[in-house]
C-alpha cells in the first residue's frame, strides 16, 4: 500500500475513534458515564437497565474494535495480526461483560473501582494502546 494512503486511512481511523469518543452520549446509553463523574462516592446507583446498558456497550465495543481492527490492518497489513486482533477483542469482551454484569448487578457492594475500570476497558479502545506496540515490537524482532 503507498505510504500517503496508509497515513491517510491511519489518520481517518483514529479520528473516527475520536468521533466515537466525542459523540458517546448522543450515541449510547451509559447512566454510569453522569455516576462516575459526579458524587460517586455518596451517591446511590439507581434504576438501570441492564440489558439496554449490556447492548449498548456491546455497540460501542463492537465500533471501536471493528475501527482498531482497520488500524491494524492499515499499520501492518498481516493476515495473523489481524486475527489474534479480532479473537483477542471477541474473548476479551466476552469475559469483561459477564464480570461487569455481575458487579452491576450486586450494587457496586464489592466497591466501585473494579466496574470503572472494568468499564473503561469495555467502552474505550485500550487494547489498541497494548496490541499496536506489541505488533511494532515483534515486527522489529522478526527483522
Amino acid at each position: 500500500m503507498n505510504k500517503y494512503i496508509k497515513f491517510f486511512l491511519a489518520f481517518t481511523l483514529i479520528l473516527l475513534l475520536f468521533l466515537v469518543r466525542g459523540y458517546a452520549s448522543k450515541l449510547f446509553y451509559d447512566p454510569l458515564m453522569e455516576y462516575f463523574k459526579n458524587d460517586y462516592l455518596y451517591k446511590y446507583i439507581y434504576n438501570i437497565d441492564i440489558w439496554r446498558l449490556t447492548v449498548n456497550m456491546l455497540y460501542r465495543y463492537t465500533l471501536n474494535s471493528l475501527i482498531s481492527l482497520g488500524l491494524i490492518w492499515v499499520l501492518f497489513e498481516r493476515k495473523d495480526y489481524f486475527k489474534f486482533s479480532g479473537f483477542f477483542f471477541m474473548l476479551a469482551f466476552m469475559i469483561l461483560i459477564v464480570v461487569f454484569v455481575i458487579l452491576i448487578r450486586d450494587d457496586f457492594e464489592s466497591g466501585y473501582l473494579l466496574p470503572f475500570y472494568i468499564r473503561r476497558f469495555i467502552i474505550h479502545p485500550i487494547f489498541l494502546l497494548v496490541l499496536l506496540p506489541a505488533f511494532y515490537y515483534q515486527k522489529l524482532h522478526r527483522r
